[in-house]
């Protein structure tokens, strides 16, 4: 019913950055929060950025300061701009998002994920 579509993940140096996008598409009829969660091998998921639909954010204390989460609500689209980053954060980052479908039901989608990789 809905589809998120991750891209921008890939290999950085520590120190490095990347920006993060996640599309949301299908029966959408509004978008609440949108976020990024992350697991590493052998780790539970975590979350790392929230932001709501009116723009609040959240923050894992860990990322604050580095880590940037906004959203283009009229494309349905989140970002996750990661600068600093350091091995530890080598992960699958998923997208999240808390839709209200067309049926006016709640649904809770997940994008596939993309990998990751800080190398030291």
């Amino acid at each position: 019913q809905v589809q998120l579509v991750e891209s921008g993940g890939g290999l950085v140096q520590a120190g490095g950055s990347l920006r993060l996008s996640c599309l949301a598409s299908g029966s959408i009829f509004e978008i609440n929060a949108m976020g990024w969660y992350r697991q590493a091998p052998g780790k539970q998921r975590e979350v790392v950025a929230i932001i709501g639909s009116g723009g609040t954010t959240n923050y894992a204390d860990t990322v604050k300061g580095r880590f940037t989460i906004s959203r283009d609500a009229s494309k349905n689209t989140v970002y996750l701009q990661m600068n600093s980053l350091i091995p530890e954060e080598t992960a699958t980052y998923y997208c999240y998002a808390e839709v209200t479908l067309t049926s006016r039901a709640r649904y809770p989608a997940w994008g596939q994920g993309t990998q990751v990789t800080v190398s030291s």
